[in-house]
């Protein structure tokens, strides 16, 4: 993507203002608490605010990327401030600002270190939103790793009682794996170089030469180890089965708002960088690893469930439902299919709100009780009925009852599983969805025993005189009640952005070279059908509405079309299953 310096926009804005809201929280002397907290969450209002606008400037026509910024920075080694978003980070961005008010507004909790707390708050909030809008690759892990630290703080000052061993274990886990990934991102970066002459780390550009098919031909195989180097990273974040063992320590041993950004938004890092760079920039070696991701996917989605109901900790059981829930993105995202790719990003978003609350509930009764084992609780719903009802409608929207927004992106996930296995594409089985459809009826097992055992029974004594949420929590919560329902009655308002850039990166995976959407060519869209169409070029950041389509370079169907004429299962030999999505098509054939 060649283009003058920008200079700084509206994404920069986003990204400044927590960094100066921090610097601001810091210049607060520390006995004027109240006047932190007000600043805290005065700043977190207005990054919403920001990330709201920015919703009213995207144009959900076209994939390519908008709003993008970019600036030389280290020009020598080919590492530039770029900046952009499209369908994929809008809601993340979205999700990740509203996340962040609502962990602030809970946060007025906090009485021990107020004013590092809230620095470390923004910091994290800075860091989390340059992950979803960077383009350049070594901008990205710059902000990848930052996350780590204030996240690590946060675990280790203001934790539970095994603070130390969960926050070392969480930065040693993510910061070693995430080694790997730079590796990698340097060998992408030196095969680019062989290709153009010039040493750069733009996403796009290198993009490019893998969409034509410059860049693996001749690499002597590298192309999956570069891969696995990246996915590494992404599985542990996610964090897939078996990377999955910092997670529950670190849920249950941080802050109440802590774990919720955890859950929200720092999980989703994963799998936003599965989608990122993943599919878009290896696809032989995505089409080759579908069913290793695919069956640990299914294991996590098992194992997660089958030990949460095993937990005697309310929070490390919802901390252990977070490895079966995201087992689910990954499950819809490997399909490879359009509906799989949509449900396992759109339950990104739901994991976030769900768990999300599911943690900021905990912490409201943590607040009052101070115990999260089930031993010493029973009975809260006669003395918590407000409460009761609010837990109710959160769980119930984790375990994917219609009507809520978990069954829509679950759904979606299961039918895009089912389609690729029904036709053997990549190597799947039927195995695949029947088991993943035992994990969603273990969920329902583990998620209405925890209701069970807090709301139902002998009410502990100690708590006969506990009492409901007050108003501003019931407001607090009931935020997030409102996206559930929402989410579950209109999910297109959410889905629509993002199938443009969702059927693009499928596109990038699945197709051919020469038939594989470019980033840096405004020449190409995606159309409602997810065909690739030539069109006039238009201006970046310029007007993307209406293109005038030129012709057709690639069909692109929602689904695995069923041919009953057709074998059950591909030939065998080189690349069998490659390019499955159509089945029927020799590769590279465009079917008329």
């Amino acid at each position: 993507m060649t283009m003058e310096p920008t200079g700084f926009g509206l994404l920069s804005v986003l990204l400044a203002l927590p960094l100066m809201g921090a610097v601001a929280i810091a210049l607060i002397p520390e006995k004027y608490s109240k006047a932190i907290k007000g600043a805290a969450f005065v700043i977190s209002l207005a990054v919403f605010a920001v990330s709201l606008s920015i919703l009213g400037r995207f144009q959900a026509s076209t994939y390519h990327f908008q709003l993008v910024e970019y600036m030389p920075w280290i020009q020598q080694l080919g590492i530039d401030y770029r900046i952009g978003i499209d369908g994929i980070s809008l809601w993340l961005v979205l999700l990740t600002t509203f996340l962040n008010l609502i962990s602030v507004w809970f946060s007025f909790y906090v009485t021990k270190r107020v004013k590092t707390y809230f620095v470390m708050v923004m910091l994290l909030l800075t860091a989390m939103l340059g992950v979803f809008v960077s383009l350049d690759l070594i901008l990205f892990y710059t902000f990848f790793e930052a996350s780590l630290i204030p996240m690590a703080v946060l675990i280790w000052i203001w934790g539970g009682s095994n603070r130390n061993y969960a926050a070392i274990k969480f930065f040693i886990y993510t910061f070693a794996a995430s080694i790997f990934m730079l590796v990698g991102m340097i060998a992408l970066a030196g095969l680019n170089a062989k290709i153009t002459g010039t040493w750069t780390f733009d996403l796009t550009a290198i993009q490019a030469n893998v969409a034509n098919g410059k860049l693996w031909v001749g690499a002597l195989g590298m192309e999956s180890m570069v891969f696995w180097s990246f996915a590494l990273a992404f599985m542990v974040k996610c964090p897939m089965f078996p990377f999955h063992t910092w997670l529950p320590d670190a849920h249950t041993e941080a802050p109440t708002a802590g774990s919720v950004i955890l859950a929200g938004v720092l999980l989703k890092m994963g799998t936003y960088g599965f989608l990122r760079f993943c599919l878009p920039l290896f696809p032989d070696a995505v089409i080759e690893s579908v069913p290793i991701l695919m069956g640990l996917a299914v294991v996590g989605i098992i194992y997660g469930a089958i030990v949460a109901a095993m937990q005697p900790d309310v929070k490390r059981l919802v901390a252990y439902s977070s490895v079966a829930h995201m087992g689910f993105v990954m499950l819809g995202i490997f399909s490879l299919t359009h509906s799989g790719i949509v449900g396992g990003a759109y339950q990104q978003l739901n994991h976030g709100i769900s768990t999300g609350a599911l943690f900021l509930l905990v912490g409201l009764l943590y607040e009052r009780i101070h115990t999260r084992l089930f031993a010493d609780m029973g009975g809260l719903k006669a003395q918590m009925p407000v409460f009761a009802a609010l837990f109710l409608i959160i769980m119930l929207s984790s375990v994917g009852l219609p009507g809520l927004n978990g069954f829509v992106g679950e759904f979606l996930a299961m039918q895009g599983a089912w389609e690729a296995s029904l036709v053997a594409a990549n190597g799947l089985t039927l195995a695949v969805p029947i088991f993943a459809g035992i994990g969603v009826v273990l969920a329902a097992v583990y998620l209405l025993w925890m209701f069970q055992k807090v709301f139902y029974g002998k009410l502990n004594p100690k708590l006969a005189r506990l009492k409901d949420l007050k108003t501003w929590e019931v407001v607090m919560v009931g935020c997030l009640v409102l996206f559930a329902f929402w989410g579950g009655i209109q999910p297109g308002t959410f889905i629509g952005p993002m199938e443009r850039s969702l059927d693009a990166t499928r596109l990038m995976a699945i197709s051919e070279p020469g038939q594989r959407p470019l980033w840096s060519d405004t020449g190409l869209e995606v159309k409602d059908d997810g065909s690739l169409v030539q069109v006039l070029p238009r201006q970046i950041n310029g007007d993307m509405s209406h293109p005038v389509e030129l012709k057709v370079l690639a069909k692109g169907e929602y689904h695995f079309p069923i041919d009953p004429e057709a074998p059950e299962t591909p030939p065998p030999g080189p690349g069998a299953g490659r390019r499955g999505a159509r089945p029927g098509n020799a590769p590279g054939e465009v079917k008329q």
